[in-house]
């Protein structure tokens, strides 16, 4: 595989992913892009927003968003010097609730269609951001640890959220796995 300047860092909740994968990032002069993807439907996580946003350099600028995004970023395109993603997994879960569906009866057949209308997403986004020739941090919680989900809702998302990490680990050039705030080099 040709070597780019794509990064993908993962890891648990709360494990230092996105404070790891900034510092990827805290060294350039230039403007950074921040692709922000979670949308605030809570305090909590009005509140996480926040926060985020106060701990962000002053030459990053921010696009909130989470679908269409290879076409979001073109305007961007010579104007950054690095992009910071966070989070796919977000984005993922946004993508999936996008349509009303009834998650407890929906069939295989619907559940194959909304993955691969997330994985074309991703793909459309890679293929535009390889293009850029800047660092690209992506950062995706690590979902696979754990006992299977006992809900059909959680192991759909879990399913199309590893298959969606394991799409870009692979499109990647460097992959980061993140625990206790200590990154470990996996690619």
């Amino acid at each position: 595989m040709e070597k780019n300047l794509l990064t993908l860092v993962t890891g648990g909740a709360r494990s230092g992913k996105s404070s790891f994968g900034e510092s990827i990032l805290k060294d350039i002069d230039g403007q950074v892009l921040y692709i922000a993807t979670a949308q605030a439907f809570d305090d909590e996580m009005k509140d996480r927003i926040k926060k985020h946003r106060e701990g962000r350099p002053e030459n990053w600028v921010t696009l909130e968003g989470y679908k269409n995004l290879a076409e979001e970023v073109q305007r961007y395109k010579g104007k950054v010097d690095g992009i910071f993603l966070d989070c796919i997994t977000i984005m993922t879960t946004n993508l999936m609730f996008e349509e009303p569906i009834d998650w407890d009866v929906v069939s295989m057949d619907e559940v194959n269609k909304i993955e691969k209308n997330i994985l074309k997403e991703i793909q459309d986004l890679i293929k535009v951001l390889k293009d850029f020739h800047v660092p690209v941090v992506f950062i995706t919680n690590e979902l696979g640890l754990g006992i299977v989900p006992e809900n059909k809702i959680a192991r759909i998302f879990r399913d199309i959220a590893g298959r969606v990490n394991q799409y870009i680990g692979r499109e990647v050039s460097n992959v980061y796995f993140v625990t206790c705030g200590i990154a470990n080099k996996i690619k």
